[in-house]
């Protein structure tokens, strides 16, 4: 039986093993949706911050989840998560994989993309504590302006990446084969969207966010029920969250996501709910 390969890949080898294939051009077309719509969109926002519109996103129930360093770790793997999955693909399956890994990159600049359709209308923020106790703050710090909470694209890349790596799977008919490493793929895309609330880089609006946007984009991939099973498995753990708060918590996500998703118009404009959700949480108002 094969036992949790995929995560325990190293990053480097991985990304080398995925520039290396045949979809250079991909690579390139993501890597700058990344560079333009999150770095060059928020540094600019940052540069003109009275200029923009920005909105604080906190939720009352943040407060009952502890600002816990520790989950650094969990956090910062958000990258390396995604492109060691696809690392896997390339070495496990080759040229029969390199389809399904060039749809995959490209639907992650794609997300980044759809993302600042939000980001470009209205930032959001969080209060997050400038804390330069762990190397990986420091790096926080400097990369991330913080003006892009809503919606979590920590939560739309782990999202795509385990769901779509489950549907590559079965596209090569090895579903069954690897259904424990999928889990531990799932697993480990709930513990990064439970360390953005540990570091205080999210609020649980926007985790709502998030999830609402990959049911938009993909309802097939990420429906209403895979949600519901997603936001379940958060604080499953012992941890330094309450059971009464965890239960509402989730309760809250599940609740905003779906109000989201009621607020959907029929065709197109997916993040006016988000937009009237921002504005009602006082956009306009540079924090």
């Amino acid at each position: 039986m094969i036992i949790h390969s995929i995560l325990k890949r190293g990053f480097w080898a991985s990304m080398l093993k995925i520039v290396l294939r045949p979809i250079k051009r991909t690579c390139i077309d993501t890597v700058k949706s990344i560079l333009y719509n999150f770095f060059y969109l928020q540094y600019r926002g940052a540069m003109f911050r009275k200029r923009v519109k920005v909105s604080w996103v906190d939720h009352p129930l943040d407060e009952e989840i502890p600002f816990t360093p520790s989950w650094i770790n969990v956090y910062m793997d958000f990258s390396p998560f995604w492109v060691r999955t696809q690392g896997f693909l390339t070495d496990t399956f080759g040229k029969a994989a390199d389809p399904h890994i060039e749809g995959f990159i490209r639907g992650i600049g794609e997300l980044y993309r759809q993302a600042a359709v939000v980001y470009k209308r209205n930032f959001s923020t969080t209060r997050r504590p400038f804390y330069l106790g762990k190397p990986g703050f420091f790096s926080i710090h400097i990369m991330d302006p913080h003006l892009m909470c809503i919606p979590s694209l920590h939560v739309m890349v782990v999202v795509l990446t385990y769901r779509k790596t489950r549907q590559i799977l079965r596209a090569l008919s090895v579903e069954k084969e690897y259904g424990d490493e999928l889990e531990s793929v799932r697993r480990r895309a709930i513990d990064i969207t439970e360390s953005i609330l540990y570091i205080k880089q999210h609020s649980i609006n926007c985790i709502a966010a998030g999830l609402y946007a990959m049911t938009c984009f993909d309802e097939q991939l990420f429906p209403a029920s895979e949600a519901h099973d997603f936001v379940d498995g958060l604080f499953v753990n012992d941890g330094p969250v309450s059971a009464l708060s965890r239960a509402a918590i989730k309760n809250h996500i599940l609740t905003l996501y779906q109000s989201f998703l009621d607020a959907r118009p029929e065709q197109g404009n997916w993040e006016q709910p988000l937009l009237d959700f921002l504005e009602l949480s006082g956009c306009g108002d540079s924090p």
